[in-house]
């Protein structure tokens, strides 16, 4: 059972720790009794029943097992690591981060008794809700980890006959399992939506009708099909026309899924509790269109769960890199500042039949990437200094063919100094010396850049100030510099931005200060015992201070949590094209498809700021140490 990806069942709690959803798979769980029995038979003295929770729990028993332990390792992922709080028996106790992600419950039940342990469960939190999933495995690897959690010593012992790290390693259903998780955590919350692919869009001979069928691969077609997306173009004056293939499943936004519509997506997505195709567009356009006599594949080839349907029509291959930097610049000389780079390679295939597409990944030297996965659809033949060889059968519609993490080749797009200082208790003054794309040439250009200063506790009542480039305007709460504005794009030159200025706040509130305090120290008498242990543990005060928040706290003030005591700050906005900023890249001469076939390969590039946060050098900030090496 190791050896593949089985689903026992999966169970979705809400933030009251109860459960919403629950699924079993009945064919699943036989096999799993079957392992047990031949495990009870095979071990006289150690037998599964005085270890193992050989049965499936109810909800109920599901939900208490899930509050104890929140309780016990005082918060819901848990310490990760043995501290004075952990027990024996706990995942705490096996000293080991994986265990916040990786959990087992006891169950405390009337057939089988009590400390009965089910492991391992996949914990993934998705907005409001704990998704935990559990995949079937060896009743023997359970065992294993029941003797971890009650080991002496700390850690994985480079010497131990037993540690996590080489337990998890015969598990590969673990991945699986995670894969799931995500999978359902993007339906019950509705984040549904395929990465964006942007293309140049040029205008061809057969006028309107041409763009808006032949271009995007309709002529083909005989029916719907979810490779059929629409093209949405916006042209900026002075700019290449560029347009962005809309996905292939209806955008949900934040609204909800349905019970029935997940039940739905499961049944077809892991029937039998055993995972084939956890794409949703794909699942999505096999129940609106179903299959007819022009979708059989010839019989030589074979054809993968993640492509239904064979694309026929105009064909081309069109890769988008998407880099999203965060940054925290300090500005001083004892905190260094930080730069870091995740990205994404989307990729849209629009070729008919199953061809096979290859080529090597550019930068990887330069960029230094950290983290590094892949599409199942993927291959990784070759690899070595500053070459990623990559092949891959590519599924229908826009899907992510890579994600790493890597750290930033060139300096910082945006640098420079936010210094804000109170000059009486409701008027600060404030500027800023900002230099924009020092060091970047063409085709590097950013469309857009706006800095934001927060004050999400301080009501505006008038702001004084004229910056050096750009425009200004504010609402209750913040204020807005918008440096460059989007069809003004900065390309091939720096520029110096300064704004001084001074911004009056209405008189000083001390009642959500007052809150924020008794926040700290837990002073209500709610959930007293639960508080007093969570004050106690260092490793869970970011969770224990959102708890308090969200009883005490406007959610004005969760909006911004920096700004809760001293910490001042401006976030900056940009957007770059052109390149990537970790070196990576793809040479479009370089892509070879197989069987040969004549379709035009696109590249873009796009980086977009994460958290660009611009600490006040006049006031308090938080930093980590890096650990020497």
């Amino acid at each position: 059972m190791a050896g593949d990806c089985s689903i026992r069942a999966m169970w979705i709690l809400n933030n009251l720790r109860a459960v919403v959803f629950s699924r079993r798979f009945p064919v699943v769980e036989k096999r799993w009794r079957a392992a047990c029995q031949n495990e009870n038979d095979s071990s006289g003295d150690d037998p599964v029943k005085d270890t193992v929770f050989s049965s499936l729990p109810s909800d109920s028993e599901l939900a208490a097992a899930f509050s104890e332990r929140r309780t016990r390792e005082g918060s819901v992922r848990g310490f990760g690591i043995r501290v004075p709080q952990s027990k024996e028996g706990s995942d705490s106790w096996v000293d080991d981060p994986i265990t916040r992600h990786i959990v087992g419950f006891y169950i405390n039940s009337e057939e089988e008794g009590e400390n009965n342990l089910l492991w391992p469960l996949a914990l993934h939190i998705k907005g409001p809700y704990c998704i935990l999933i559990l995949p079937s495995v060896e009743p023997k690897h359970v065992k294993a980890y029941a003797r971890l959690c009650k080991r002496s010593d700390c850690g994985n012992a480079v010497m131990g006959d037993e540690n996590l790290s080489s337990l998890l390693l015969d598990l590969p259903s673990i991945t699986g399992a995670f894969m799931v998780a995500y999978a359902i955590g993007d339906i019950v919350t509705g984040d549904v939506a395929e990465p964006e692919v942007v293309v140049s869009q040029s205008p061809s001979v057969g006028g309107l009708l041409d763009s808006l069928t032949g271009s995007i691969g309709i002529s083909g077609i005989s029916r719907a099909k979810p490779i059929a997306a629409p093209v949405a173009s916006s042209a900026p004056s002075g700019a290449a026309a560029i347009g962005t293939l809309a996905p292939d499943v209806p955008k949900s936004g934040s609204r909800l899924l349905d019970k029935d519509a997940l039940r739905s997506f499961i049944s077809s997505a892991m029937p039998f509790g055993t995972p084939l195709d956890l794409s949703y567009s794909n699942i999505f356009s096999i129940k609106a269109n179903g299959f007819s006599s022009l979708d059989i594949p010839p019989q030589d080839l074979k054809q993968p769960a993640w492509k239904p349907y064979l694309y026929k029509g105009k064909q081309r291959l069109l890769f988008t890199i998407h880099e999203t930097l965060h940054a925290a610049m300090y500005d001083r000389d004892e905190i260094p500042d930080s730069l870091s780079v995740s990205g994404q390679i989307n990729c849209r295939a629009e070729l008919e039949g199953l061809p096979d597409v290859s080529f090597p990944l550019t930068g990887v030297s330069r960029s230094k990437i950290e983290v590094l996965s892949f599409h199942p659809c993927s291959q990784v033949p070759e690899q070595n200094v500053d070459k990623q060889a990559l092949m891959f059968s590519p599924p229908l519609g826009n899907f992510v063919l890579m994600r790493y993490q890597a750290t930033c080749s060139l300096g910082p797009p945006v640098k420079g100094f936010y210094q804000l200082s109170m000059v009486s208790e409701d008027e600060g003054a404030f500027l800023f010396k900002l230099h924009l794309m020092e060091g970047y040439k063409s085709p590097l250009t950013m469309e857009f850049c706006n800095v934001t200063m927060p004050f999400p506790r301080r009501r505006i009542l008038s702001l004084d100030g004229t910056p050096s480039t750009g425009t200004v305007s504010n609402t209750e709460h913040s204020v807005e510099w918008k440096i460059i504005t989007s069809g003004r794009g900065l390309s091939g030159k720096s520029i110096e931005a300064t704004f001084p200025g001074s911004v009056r706040f209405a008189p000083w509130q001390t009642q959500r200060s007052t809150f924020f305090m008794s926040a700290l120290e837990g002073t209500t008498d709610d959930d007293s015992d639960n508080e007093t242990e969570n004050t106690n543990n260092m490793a869970n005060t970011e969770e224990f201070l959102m708890e308090k928040m969200n009883k005490d706290l406007p959610p004005v003030d969760l909006e911004e949590p920096f700004s809760w005591l001293a910490y001042n700050y401006a976030k900056v906005s940009f957007k770059i094209v052109g390149a990537s900023l970790s070196g990576i890249s793809i040479n479009p001469k370089s892509v070879s498809i197989y069987p040969t076939v004549k379709a035009p390969v696109e590249l873009s590039s796009q980086v977009t700021s994460g958290d660009y946060i611009l600490w006040n050098t006049l006031g308090k900030c938080p930093s980590a140490v890096n650990a020497r090496v």
